[in-house]
């Protein structure tokens, strides 16, 4: 069974086929007349793990994509050649496929390449015993220069514009590594890794507010000011799946170890979504919400204070995956209150632009508020939100599509169902089991984008898709991608003065300007998302499931 019926976080990488169109490669099926051998695709598979292995990885450590001669790399943002990528699908979604390779094979090499992925996570996790988005490993010095120029001039990355010093639960960076640890050590009980492990579990237990919730970032900083805000990093965070993703870990750990700590803290944790749902009116959840009276709060500069459509419609889901996990019935109580408020936000059709409802919502008007900017770069640059649903910025939608009709009918069958029936299979009742075999052939998101999306019931071990594959291998072991993604190299910090043109709508701004775009003159390089997908293809092939 699923450890719990949360949302997860999983990698959505390209499928097969559009890999194959965009690396410039015939249909799969003309590639291969039969169907291949198994020992063909574990050969590949084997033969693409040790070019991964010995020729990209850094120290056990990856990031998101590399030009074929390393004379670029980029995680999220360009990377120095001493980085290695926190952000799925970046270091520990790599160990999470060695595992699964491992498990699907029983090849030791790939949990012999597990542990140089966990030796990496190790080198740069926090003291407190989280991650940061990414880790340098030529130390302090170099991560403080890389966020001094490229992160500081990323104009909509504002998270990277700042160095902290500490760890974040932002992207699933430290969840997904701490759910890595966790999967190592408990499949040979190597003690090399409980301590990292211990120091990653006393992490979340320690960062959580007595409300429940977890700020962005740990140890909390109160000395920066975010672009003349307050800083936002220390708010109760529901954006990117910040709770969830830690009471997963929270329950692997029951699962897994039996540490009897975790107990109370999951249930803290869900009491706070509950704690934090405001009142009516406007039944929702902000993206954030301040500790000191938990209303929503605002966040980058693109994130005003306000309440959150596609934040209130996942908490819904979250509580309805709580009353499956407890059968507590105070998880569904409020529920329809915020159905009811998130009809009262549909936008008029001629506002839609394809999706039904804004992104955000004012406070106490109920008008939906709309995120532009002006300028073009960090310096210059500035976002501010109005009434106005034209000419919104494009790298952040100001537009959400809620299927409210699919979470009333889940909630009234919940609501018909008795507690112990809807709670029977939880993970929290019953003693120590097994973790799930496979990690990356569940459903992944990230923000790499090299990489569309992928669910994980899609079918893909079929014959042709696998033939294609093994085909499309080079020579030197690594599988052609477009590299779609690509960025301005640092040339220093932007001009006070706008360049000329219009930047409102583009996801990157000026020659100075750091953040990644989309090219539409790709260069052929080597993705660790592709690398990723293709295994689980393979995987799917050769029997795991």
């Amino acid at each position: 069974m699923p450890l719990s019926p949360l949302s997860r976080r999983r990698l959505l990488a390209t499928t097969a086929a559009a890999f194959a169109a965009s690396a410039g490669l015939a249909p799969f099926k003309a590639l291969a007349a039969e169907a291949p051998t198994r020992d063909a695709a574990l050969a590949t598979m084997k033969r693409a793990t040790t070019f991964m292995v010995e020729k990209v990885a850094y120290q056990g450590g990856y990031v998101w994509s590399y030009l074929p001669d390393f004379s670029r790399r980029w995680g999220e943002m360009e990377a120095y050649p001493t980085m290695i990528w926190v952000q799925p699908p970046g270091t520990a979604t790599m160990g999470h496929l060695f595992l699964d390779a491992y498990h699907a094979t029983g090849d030791e090499y790939y949990y012999e390449a597990a542990k140089q992925v966990a030796g990496a996570l190790i080198k740069i996790q926090h003291p407190a015993g989280g991650w940061n988005y990414l880790g340098d490993l030529a130390g302090e010095p170099s991560i403080r220069k890389w966020y001094d120029t490229i992160g500081k001039n990323g104009w909509r990355l504002e998270e990277f514009q700042h160095y902290y010093g500490n760890a974040t639960f932002d992207d699933a960076g430290t969840a997904e590594s701490s759910q890595f640890l966790l999967r190592l050590y408990v499949e040979k009980k190597d003690p090399a890794f409980k301590p990292a492990l211990d120091k990653a579990i006393q992490f979340v237990l320690d960062s959580q507010y007595p409300v429940g919730g977890w700020p962005q970032r740990f140890p909390l900083k109160d000395e920066f000011h975010h672009h003349g805000r307050p800083d936002y990093t220390g708010y109760i965070t529901f954006n990117d799946d910040v709770a969830g993703e830690n009471i997963e870990f929270l329950i692997m750990v029951w699962q897994a170890l039996g540490d009897p700590r975790v107990l109370p803290a999951v249930r803290k944790a869900m009491d706070c979504f509950v704690a934090c749902q405001q009142p009516l009116p406007q039944a929702g959840w902000g993206l954030q919400h301040k500790v000191s009276d938990l209303k929503p709060s605002g966040a980058r500069t693109y994130e005003p204070e306000a309440f959150a459509t596609h934040t209130t419609a996942a908490n819904v889901t979250a509580c309805m995956g709580f009353y499956e996990l407890t059968g507590d019935p105070k998880y569904l109580a409020r529920l329809g209150e915020a159905l009811d408020w998130l009809e009262t936000t549909r936008l008029p059709v001629e506002h839609q632009k394809g999706r039904q409802f804004p992104t955000f919502v004012e406070i106490g008007s109920n008008k939906p508020l709309f995120v532009h900017r002006t300028g073009s770069n960090v310096v210059n640059g500035r976002y501010y939100v109005d009434g106005n649903p034209e000419n919104t910025v494009a790298h952040y939608s100001s537009f959400r599509g809620v299927n409210i009709p699919a979470l009333r009918k889940r909630l009234e069958t919940l609501k018909a169902t008795p507690p112990e029936v809807a709670s029977k299979a939880s993970p929290l009742k019953g003693g120590r089991q097994a973790l799930p075999k496979y990690y990356t052939l569940k459903d992944v998101s990230v923000s790499d984008l090299n990489v569309g999306a992928l669910k994980g019931d899609q079918a893909a071990g079929a014959p042709d898709k696998a033939a294609g594959l093994i085909a499309a291998l080079n020579e030197a072991g690594w599988w052609p991608t477009e590299l779609k993604a690509t960025s301005n190299p640092y040339i220093g910090d932007g001009s006070p003065t706008p360049a000329p043109g219009d930047f409102s709508r583009t996801h990157v701004g000026d020659a100075s300007d750091t953040s990644p775009y989309v090219t539409d003159k790709p260069k052929i390089g080597i993705s660790t998302g592709s690398y990723i997908e293709n295994m689980v293809t393979l995987l799917k092939y050769v029997g795991a499931a």
